[in-house]
């Protein structure tokens, strides 16, 4: 099984706030890693430092056997790496189609049949597919931002809080399609603060905690782990 991603030693601070204390972690060829931990541990700037939305002060990230450590966001989409952030980051005026279409943009329009592979996982938008994105609901909005993500046929997908502020019905939802993309193959870099749904998707995880990796290992084992289970599943 081939490393996709290699994470090591990085530092990151917001100013003086030292907020990404030397962690080190991997994502391998087919997994689904997940970063769990508490609001403010440092998770979703772990997926910034990787996609180059901020940069490390010391070490190193490889993604496909490369070093991205400095490398500009809009040339890691080029390499094959999909961020889909927090808060969804559609373009609200635009339609649900031209929405996938700027996803595409590589080869600067999406075929007959990618187009109907991301309709395929998500019916719903197929159904608006000519409706303002601003219009859509927070779960259409979030398979949207997936959809227009994975037209870009990532080599390595990152999610950052796809279940944030959806209904339990629709956090289901969204979990079962990234069950999906797990068994097509699709590798997944997940954070999320429902504990319980990515431990459950996923097979590994690290614990963050105040910015350091406080336990990692197989995700089965770190979800019967009287420490996470107190501490981020409430048992």
């Amino acid at each position: 099984m081939s490393t996709i991603l290699k994470v090591d030693d990085i530092n990151v601070y917001y100013g003086s706030i030292h907020a990404i204390k030397g962690i080190s972690f991997e994502v391998n060829e087919g997994e689904i890693v997940t970063l769990i931990g508490a609001n403010g541990a440092g998770k979703s700037t772990t997926l910034k430092t990787v996609s180059g939305m901020m940069h490390s002060r010391t070490g190193s990230i490889e993604f496909l056997g490369e070093d991205i450590t400095h490398t500009p966001s809009h040339n890691l989409v080029y390499k094959g790496l999909a961020h889909v952030p927090e808060g969804r980051r559609i373009f609200q005026q635009m339609t649900v189609l031209e929405n996938l279409e700027m996803g595409a943009y590589l080869h600067k329009k999406p075929t007959r049949e990618e187009l109907k592979d991301i309709f395929t996982r998500f019916p719903r938008l197929q159904e608006r597919r000519d409706q303002v994105a601003g219009t859509l609901s927070g779960g259409e909005q979030q398979m949207l931002a997936m959809g227009r993500a994975l037209i870009s046929h990532p080599k390595l997908l990152m999610l950052d809080e796809p279940s944030m502020g959806l209904a339990p019905i629709l956090v289901g939802q969204i979990f079962a399609i990234i069950r999906e993309l797990h068994q097509s193959g699709t590798t997944i870099l997940l954070v999320e603060q429902n504990a319980k749904m990515a431990l459950a998707v996923s097979d590994r995880a690290y614990v963050l905690e105040t910015g350091t990796i406080s336990m990692e290992g197989p995700a089965a084992e770190l979800a019967a782990d009287d420490r996470v289970r107190k501490a981020y599943l409430g048992a």
